[in-house]
């Protein structure tokens, strides 16, 4: 009668005793030199290697230690780079940012919400709805405010009465300051309030909203 039996059948890798175990299977230049030693130690003495075969493997050394060299040094010009960035970007705190657009999107049964910068007090204006033309299709009433930030929302109504279709259009706004200046702004336009870095992307803080600091056109005083 046959008997069954169970065996072990794992195989364990043998190790050699004194050789450290390099698990990302990559050689630097020490490990290079170490071959080399290795190499000489262990030719055959009647078929030593020739001089220009050890130049040439000397020389492969000098070649990866200087690219190995090379490479650290753009490390730190890079890291270098990326904290003065982000040094020049906590030094916009309190500048004008321009997004480039005043363009909002009205969608169809919805309020279009958008925020205006009002770089001093407001003693009477309008804000201008503009559609793709450059017609002014509604105009609101601003009032009378201290500078700052201020949201506003428009419900698509035109100044003739009827409804704007769904798409986009353009904000600005056209006012008096309290010394009987005429002054304008525009969405888009807004202090720089804060700056936070977030998984490698810079964010500044442009009103409610944080936006990434790659979409800015302009930073001005």
């Amino acid at each position: 009668m046959p008997v069954s039996s169970t065996q072990n059948t794992s195989l364990t890798s043998p190790t050699i005793s004194g050789l450290a175990e390099n698990p990302n299977g990559i050689l630097g230049k020490d490990d290079f030199l170490k071959l080399l030693l290795v190499e000489l130690q262990h030719q055959d003495p009647t078929e030593p290697t020739d001089t220009a075969t050890i130049l040439t493997q000397t020389s492969q050394l000098a070649s990866l230690e200087s690219a190995e060299n090379t490479n650290k040094a753009l490390e730190n010009l890079a890291a270098s780079l990326g904290s003065g960035q982000q040094f020049a970007t906590i030094a916009a705190i309190g500048k004008i940012a321009d997004l480039g657009s005043n363009a909002i999107s009205l969608d169809e049964g919805a309020l279009s919400k958008f925020e205006l910068y009002f770089p001093s007090d407001v003693r009477s204006g309008n804000i201008n709805v503009l559609d793709s033309s450059g017609n002014i299709i509604q105009t609101i009433d601003l009032g009378t405010n201290t500078k700052g930030i201020y949201e506003f929302d428009w419900d698509g109504s035109t100044s003739g009465g009827g409804k704007a279709d769904a798409g986009i259009y353009y904000i600005e706004a056209n006012y008096k300051d309290a010394d009987d200046i005429d002054r304008s702004t525009r969405v888009g336009s807004y202090p720089i309030e804060s700056v936070r870095f977030d998984e490698g992307k810079t964010l500044v803080k442009l009103g409610s909203s944080y936006v990434d600091f790659e979409n800015i056109k302009e930073i001005y005083e």
